[in-house]
């Protein structure tokens, strides 16, 4: 008997397809160890930087079954993702179950053709792409930590700082102060309504944008007392050619600008599509195609749509740390047009497909037509003129057709002929600012400055927004207050680690890890010595950051009338009285006064203090004050009638499991808390776990009940099917 084993199970049912039964093939559902939470014990640095690995809660039963079935089986071969992660797990399994001399199959998609491949040409674990995916967790922990400890002691507890979500908001608040600093200047825009002598109409608007009245009076006049014609009828033959088949970021901006989705999303959902055997890798920086695959494109280009159709194209990547073994995001079998188990994997499915078709066909044929008009004795007189462009060849618009746009033809208008001006209108407006970015935008500037890898722009973004740093309106991704303040302070202190260069050039000489042509230890203590040397010494000079700088000087203290300075909370900014704290009078950051506790005149049934009523982020509540000493919050019958669930915790077996309101939204935990600190983040069902007997929680549409144990298989049952 043989054991295959891979990360999921929805990846081992795949497999299994293809498999004759002398496999068996298990899934160790991802990580199975990791640095545990405790820095002290995570890295021992005085070593040579080694990790302490801890086997992952809850993966105690995993790592039993894979030691069993590895002890008796013939051959056992780790089938774990094709990258620096991959390759890590696939070195956890065979330290932590103790097998002896396995083999290591690598294949960039689920066939059955690529798996019995794989299996002729087995391998030896790449122990330096281990030890490159070992160096960023630790480089990563080891930064965040020291980062992160600084600013709990100078900015406020609880905020955290990465060695690349750091760069990330810096990029983000760099175009939100181009933003603040941006002054609008005003102009005018002037179209004009014409006909010819053939009664043929036609719009066009001015080819200057006058930022003056003096200047518009003077367009407009002049405009209305000449004799127009056409001086310039051009059309002009061009083409637009297809682009390469997705790589990871691309997918994600493709993603985000045209579907919606975050690129973490993205992710989770190309990720599935791997795994059902749909798609190859989705974590790649090549735009290669193998072979086969090509030809296959290139008869479904011919059969489907004919032969004008297809073009062969290579393409060739421009980041020099692509992988050319490795193959750009395509389906697995291109005659597929849909594939998927969700609405959003087939729509992401159709997205990749259609990219992929495209890349091999011919170039679009566009026909560009410019107009342009002007009066005959025109002196410092700006053009009137419109574009337009029809497509007269689609090629490989015809399936991306999202791309293609309008056709905007343009009436026949003859070189020379006489134009009347109908009608002039103009429109003031203003210069616009620079946009913010999106998740799209973010992911692009990323990769342009060579902050982060492929397989980390998603988390980078997810972080930064997790953290609170930033809030996405409207696709576009605002800093807040809090994000500012983190980034301000990083920038002030420690430009240098988080500048474009110094990241881009840290991710280079971790990617030569590797690549064996650097070394882990010497890697890690060239960085991280003198980066701990400044965060000691940054501990002893900096300041502490409790005032962000004086308020304005029209808002004064609403209880002793002195000046106000600016200070961070955890919701935000706000205005204190510069005399706290003899003085706690406060105001919201724009000016309002911001009510204090008011007494209710009733007791705390839990300490005895007294109860009184405070404004926070959900609006006015009852509370202890005592706080934070006593956490006690007294809610109405009715809020009280809505948390209980009238599930009994199966912790202690005296409590009920209640719900409250956390800092990511309403989760469920014992009403005897703190005594009793179980909580799960949905509503329980009543059900226990017939796998771990934890409680059972409230899913989704697709998955109605799951287990609240995150450890547990059934957390996740739709991955056991």
């Amino acid at each position: 008997m043989n054991l295959m084993i891979v990360e999921s199970p929805t990846k081992a049912k795949t497999i299994s397809k293809y498999l004759d039964k002398s496999f068996a093939i298990v899934p160790s559902v991802g990580h199975i160890r990791d640095l545990p939470k405790s820095n002290k014990k995570a890295v021992d640095i005085a070593a040579g930087f080694v990790p302490h690995y801890e086997i992952t809660k809850g993966k105690e039963k995993v790592i039993q079954e894979i030691k069993s079935k590895s002890a008796k089986a013939d051959k056992v071969y780790l089938a774990t993702d094709p990258d620096r992660e991959g390759e890590a797990i696939a070195w956890h399994i065979k330290e932590a179950c103790d097998i002896k001399d396995p083999k290591r199959v690598v294949f960039h998609e689920i066939t059955e053709e690529a798996i019995k491949e794989a299996l002729t040409h087995p391998r030896d674990i790449d122990i330096s792409l281990k030890i490159a995916q070992e160096a960023r967790r630790v480089l990563d922990r080891l930064v965040g930590y020291d980062l992160s400890g600084l600013i709990w002691k100078k900015v406020r507890y609880g905020l955290s700082a990465g060695r690349v979500q750091s760069p990330a908001l810096r990029i983000i608040m760099e175009r939100e102060r181009e933003i603040r600093a941006f002054k609008p200047e005003e102009y005018w825009v002037i179209t004009g309504d014409f006909e010819t002598e053939r009664k043929i109409k036609i719009q066009l608007t001015c080819d200057e944008q006058p930022k003056n009245k003096e200047r518009l009076e003077f367009i407009l006049n002049t405009a209305k007392n000449g004799v127009w014609r056409a001086v310039e009828v051009k059309e002009t033959k061009t083409k637009r050619s297809p682009k390469p088949p997705y790589i990871t970021s691309t997918l994600q901006q493709s993603a985000s600008s045209r579907l919606g989705f975050s690129p973490a999303f993205t992710m989770s959902l190309a990720q599935k599509l791997y795994e059902l055997g749909a798609i190859t890798y989705m974590r790649t920086d090549s735009v290669n195609i193998n072979r086969n695959a090509l030809s296959e494109i290139h008869k479904t280009i011919t059969s489907k749509y004919g032969k004008e159709y297809l073009e062969p194209r290579v393409y060739s990547t421009k980041s020099k740390l692509a992988q050319e073994a490795h193959e750009a995001i395509r389906p697995t079998k291109i005659r597929v047009e849909s594939a998927g188990s969700s609405v959003e994997q087939k729509k992401l499915y159709s997205l990749i497909w259609e990219r992929a078709l495209s890349s091999q066909m011919s170039d679009a044929k566009i026909i560009r037509t410019k107009i342009s008009a002007n009066i005959n004795n025109g002196i410092d007189f700006p053009n009137f003129s419109t574009t337009g462009s029809v497509i007269v060849f689609d090629g490989w618009l015809k399936v991306d057709t999202r791309a293609r746009g309008e056709d905007i033809e343009l009436p026949q208008i003859i070189l020379n002929e006489n134009l009347e001006l109908k009608q002039i209108n103009n429109e003031r407006k203003e210069t616009e600012p620079p946009k913010r970015y999106t998740e799209a935008g973010l992911v692009k500037e990323l990769e342009k400055r060579g902050i982060g890898r492929p397989s980390t722009y998603a988390t980078i973004i997810k972080t930064i927004v997790d953290r609170g740093y930033v809030l996405k309106v409207n696709k576009a991704l605002h800093p807040t207050d809090t994000g500012d303040v983190v980034s301000t302070f990083l920038e002030k202190n420690f430009q240098k680690y988080i500048s474009d260069s110094f990241t881009a050039e840290m991710e280079d000489k971790l990617d030569n890890i590797a690549s064996g042509k650097a070394e882990y230890v010497k890697t890690l203590e060239k960085f991280y010595t003198p980066f701990h040397k400044e965060i000691q010494a940054k501990a002893k000079t900096t300041e502490k950051l409790t005032i962000l700088g004086p308020a304005e000087p029209e808002f004064k203290c609403p209880v002793c009338g002195k000046d106000m300075v600016v200070k961070l909370a955890k919701n935000g900014k706000f205005l204190s009285c510069a005399n706290f704290p003899k003085c706690t009078g406060a105001r919201r950051i724009d000016g309002r006064e911001l009510e204090g506790p008011k007494e209710t005149g009733e007791t705390c049934p839990e300490c005895g203090g007294k109860l009184v009523e405070r404004e926070g982020k959900f609006g006015k509540f009852i509370s202890c004050s005592n706080y934070p000493k006593c956490k006690y919050i007294k809610n109405s019958p009715e809020e009280e009638a809505k948390m209980k669930t009238g599930v009994k915790c199966p912790k202690c077996g005296t409590g009920e499991m209640v719900e409250r309101r956390g800092k990511f939204g309403p989760f469920y935990s014992c009403s005897n808390y703190p005594k009793c600190a179980n909580a799960i983040k949905a509503r329980p069902t009543g059900a226990l776990c017939n796998m771990c007997g934890s409680l059972m929680m409230e899913g989704t549409k697709t998955i109605p009940e799951r287990c609240s144990n995150k450890g547990c298989p059934m957390h996740n049952p739709h991955k056991l099917e």
